[in-house]
């Protein structure tokens, strides 16, 4: 045999054994999902991106970045993006407004902030007629305030509490310094800058019991109803995210994430920014009921439409059931360690 037959037969022995051990791989598929809230809970999503997660299983994710959950869920109904990452409230108010949307799923449990008050306020009965300061009426922040006064049995318009729109959590802090609000849901690492000026936390929002789950996958209702394996991959994806995260041997690699995304420098505020990270974030990803009520009494307040909202009609969990009698969960569950 010639050298030059040999070689041609080697070649096409070397393609014929590729197919065998070449693990095949899914196309890659579209998928940018919008979000307005610039803290951590965006951080399962950004490390599904970045640490290929989601490529894993064909899905070519991108997180789009707006300035509040009316922008998000905009960019969704002009088909820009494929998905938002809203807050329980953004969703109802949607959905009261005519717009179809179904969520699947999401790994924020808690709400790791303090309730910030200036030194005169010793408890909730302090906080009558005091200013609180927002991001936008009815968004996660909004939201987050609205839950934790709730637990403190504090009614906002019957303690005559003002509501007054402001900014993110880094503007709600200086509004706080220049006198501008009496209080607010501020986190962990703007809260030691308001500590060393006499501010102190009223409440921590991690330690209350009551119901809570942050931004979550939801898209369009027929979008999400005609590509139920298309989801069903995306919910992989964010799942070994979350379990990849809630690793003690990532945190370093995590941090990372946090510091890049969040674009932080200082050591000690990347260190609070991961304990927020695993403090609110779980595997138990499956849509709750019980939060989803919770909210809609709470946005009832500026939108009665609210509850109308069949939820049954808003939530999905058949994916993440379908995750976990798979045993595709239990097999995650095993990783954390």
């Amino acid at each position: 045999m010639t050298l030059r037959r040999w070689l041609t037969v080697f070649t096409w022995a070397l393609i014929a054994c590729g197919q065998f051990l070449v693990t095949p791989s899914f196309a890659q598929e579209r998928f940018r999902v919008s979000y307005g809230g610039f803290n951590e809970t965006a951080t399962s999503m950004w490390v599904g991106i970045e640490r290929g997660m989601f490529k894993k299983y064909g899905i070519d994710a991108q997180m789009v970045q707006v300035r509040n959950g009316a922008l998000s869920i905009a960019t969704l109904v002009a088909k820009e993006v494929e998905a938002v990452w809203p807050a329980q409230s953004t969703i109802l108010s949607t959905v009261s407004g005519g717009i179809k949307l179904t969520c699947i799923g999401g790994p924020v449990n808690k709400i790791p902030r303090n309730l910030m008050v200036r030194k005169e306020i010793r408890n909730a009965e302090d906080l009558r007629g005091k200013t609180v300061g927002v991001q936008s009426i009815g968004g996660g922040l909004w939201l987050q305030t609205m839950i934790i006064l709730d637990h403190l049995g504090v009614d906002p318009d019957k303690y005559g509490i003002k509501v007054r729109v402001i900014g993110d959590e880094a503007t709600l802090a200086q509004a706080m310094i220049t006198n501008n609000i009496d209080f607010g849901v501020i986190t962990y690492g703007l809260s030691e800058t308001l500590f060393s000026q006499g501010f102190k936390s009223l409440v921590d929002a991690a330690e209350i019991s009551a119901p809570y789950q942050g931004p979550e996958v939801c898209g369009l209702r027929e979008s999400v109803a005609s590509r139920g394996e298309f989801y069903t991959r995306v919910l992989k994806g964010l799942a070994e995210a979350v379990a990849y995260i809630l690793d003690d041997n990532n945190k370093a690699d995590v941090s990372k994430v946090i510091q890049r995304n969040l674009r932080l420098s200082r050591n000690d505020v990347i260190e609070g920014s991961y304990r927020v990270l695993r403090k609110m974030t779980t595997l138990d990803l499956a849509p709750n009921v019980a939060a989803f009520k919770s909210v809609q009494r709470l946005v009832a307040r500026i939108n009665p439409k609210i509850t109308q909202v069949d939820l049954d009609q808003v939530i999905d969990a058949s994916f993440v059931r379908q995750l976990e009698s798979s045993g595709f969960m239990a097999e995650l569950r095993k990783k954390i360690r």
